[in-house]
């Protein structure tokens, strides 16, 4: 066998601060000093190697000279651990606006997943019968998870919320989160939300493009107004840069291009990453 020395490039000061996090559940869960198989920092180093890297579950038990299952309970802590710093929906609109902020941006993505079992129903139409499966997005064509997330007006990652199944759209799953309430009484005080056109209709304050006539209207075929496509066009030329919070999460951290865990632990990991990722440029935010 080959043996090599490698280095991650995630800053020292990141994986301290894992490492404290670790420590203090430790202490809280009263665990006795030498009773863990790593210690706190190769236990945040193992998560961040996931996390950063992909790294496969079962090299890092390899590598660290653990257990598979003993390697899996560790990810599931630190990212867990992590999590538990994400900030929550109203303290980050009450920052936001504290700091001056005009708007904000809403939007979701898709974390996309390997192959996951499980249906909600039948479908109908022309593929009438055929099973609906609950992690398949039809608009992505890919099995995964609904996040909503929050982006400043420059595209960096506010907030991120828990996981929803494929299937739901982005509508349903703001609704389902509650988060509409929040962001139109953010707006009510001058925070405005700028969000695509899969929002429309969420609520006052919530600003979406204008949207064509449906293919069974009367007016089917006529085309907007000239101010409506202006609107349009300033609007999405905003809203676009929100796209940026989402392709920072997902390149700077590689275990969210395809989760290979459980689906129903992608929040947190999403939320993990987010934190990280602040930490990581809170200098500048």
């Amino acid at each position: 066998m080959t043996s090599y020395r490698a280095t991650l490039d995630v800053d020292r000061p990141i994986g301290q601060y894992l490492a404290q996090l670790l420590a203090d559940e430790r202490a809280r869960r009263g665990t006795r000093t030498g009773r863990r198989a790593l210690t706190v920092w190769g236990h945040a180093v193992l998560v961040l190697r996931w996390l950063r890297d992909a790294t496969r579950v079962k090299n890092l038990a390899t590598d660290n000279h653990i257990g598979l299952a003993t390697a899996y309970r560790y990810l599931h802590e630190g990212l867990t651990a992590l999590a538990s710093q994400a900030p929550e929906l109203p303290d980050v609109l009450a920052q936001r606006l504290a700091a001056g902020d005009t708007h904000l941006i809403l939007d979701g993505t898709l974390v996309r997943t390997t192959r996951v079992a499980g249906t909600v129903g039948k479908t109908r139409g022309r593929t009438a019968g055929s099973r609906v499966h609950r992690w398949y997005s039809g608009k992505h064509r890919a099995f995964g998870a609904n996040i909503q997330f929050l982006a400043t007006a420059d595209g960096f990652p506010l907030w991120c919320s828990e996981q929803l199944p494929g299937t739901v759209n982005d509508l349903t799953a703001a609704r389902t989160h509650g988060i509409i309430g929040p962001l139109c009484a953010a707006a009510a005080h001058g925070l405005t939300i700028l969000a695509d056109k899969a929002y429309h209709a969420a609520g006052i304050g919530i600003r979406t493009p204008f949207k064509g006539a449906p293919g069974n209207h009367p007016l089917h075929g006529r085309p907007l107004h000239i101010d409506q496509h202006s609107h349009n066009t300033l609007h999405n030329s905003l809203r676009a840069r929100g796209e940026r919070a989402a392709a920072l999460l997902k390149t700077r951290w590689r275990a969210l291009q395809r989760v290979t865990l459980s689906p129903s632990h992608i929040g947190t990991i999403i939320k993990a990453a987010l934190v990280l990722t602040q930490l990581e440029h809170q200098d500048r935010y």
